[in-house]
């Protein structure tokens, strides 16, 4: 007999929880029937609601709680278990221990390669520490997706040789890349990034580097001169605002943050960004300067 495990989460993410016939958001209903549940969290602000959650399914069926949140090691990926179809995870754990980021602490600071699971929107901490063989071995996964692919895990700058630009140049589609400056050493290895990345036929469209912002000592005004040297690199910059990792309240954070969450809007469309700067620019300067491939 099939064990039915049923997986819930505490609130609906749009664009990454799943949908199918396991998956559940937040109370149970009437006549939920199953052999086990697990309760994923992914953001700290939701453990309060999903442990409250947890309780109420639990009398459903024996229940467990993780996930990233909770500094859950991960294990081997399943695609459309926590994710919806499309995101894949093939390495975990980053050597860079950066000291914004519980990646590290959550998996460790060396690259864990998982097998390979199909999908098109690559999440992994690091990719580009993981071994030659993997890298070339994921990107062979990519070439046979039926959607153009996406790194908005993110890919490490100063990691970034010539030989990955030619596998990502060599898929059927231009992917979306996304880099990162979020401390002053990030800036060099960013540069020569978009320089080697741009002189293989990248445009801002698909070149994005996420910039921290927000957090202790740091000002407007000097988050706002770092999005502009993003911008001088060649990529449109997306601002994320440092959430610290004690963070158990959505409301409070965001009333504190207030400020600094206003301000990020106008960082994080493209479209809004090029027309604040350039008053005068032309349709074709706001919107790129070619068109999608």
């Amino acid at each position: 007999m099939v064990k039915r495990t049923l997986r819930v989460f505490p609130r609906q993410i749009k664009a990454s929880t799943p949908r199918d016939q396991w998956a559940r958001v937040g109370e149970p209903g009437w006549l939920e029937e199953a052999d086990e549940v697990l309760v994923s969290v992914t953001f700290t602000w939701d453990i309060p609601e999903a442990e409250r959650i947890a309780e109420l399914w639990d009398k459903v069926a024996p229940t467990r709680i993780g996930g990233p949140a909770l500094g859950t090691v991960g294990g081997e990926f399943e695609p459309g278990k926590f994710l919806q179809h499309g995101y894949t995870i093939t390495s975990r754990g980053c050597p860079e221990c950066c000291w914004f980021c519980g990646a590290w602490k959550r998996d460790g600071t060396k690259a864990r390669e998982l097998p390979i699971r199909d999908g098109w929107n690559v999440l992994d901490d690091n990719l580009l520490a993981c071994s030659e063989a993997h890298i070339r071995a994921v990107f062979t996964m990519l070439a046979r997706q039926p959607e153009r692919a996406e790194f908005t895990g993110g890919l490490h700058a100063a990691r970034l040789a010539p030989w990955h630009v030619d596998l990502l140049a060599g898929l059927p589609r231009r992917p979306a890349i996304f880099l990162a400056y979020d401390e002053d050493r990030d800036l060099e290895p960013l540069r020569e990034a978009c320089r080697m990345l741009i002189d293989a036929g990248w445009y801002r469209q698909r070149l994005r580097a996420y910039v921290l912002s927000g957090y202790e000592g740091d000002t407007r005004e000097a988050a706002e001169a770092r999005m502009r040297l993003v911008m001088d690199c060649g990529a449109d910059p997306m601002a994320m605002v440092y959430r610290g990792p004690d963070e158990i309240d959505e409301e409070d954070y965001r009333r504190r943050m207030a400020d600094w969450l206003a301000w990020a809007r106008q960082w994080i469309r493209p479209a809004l960004m090029h027309s604040r700067l350039f008053n005068n620019a032309t349709p074709e300067q706001v919107k790129g300067d070619r068109t999608d491939e």
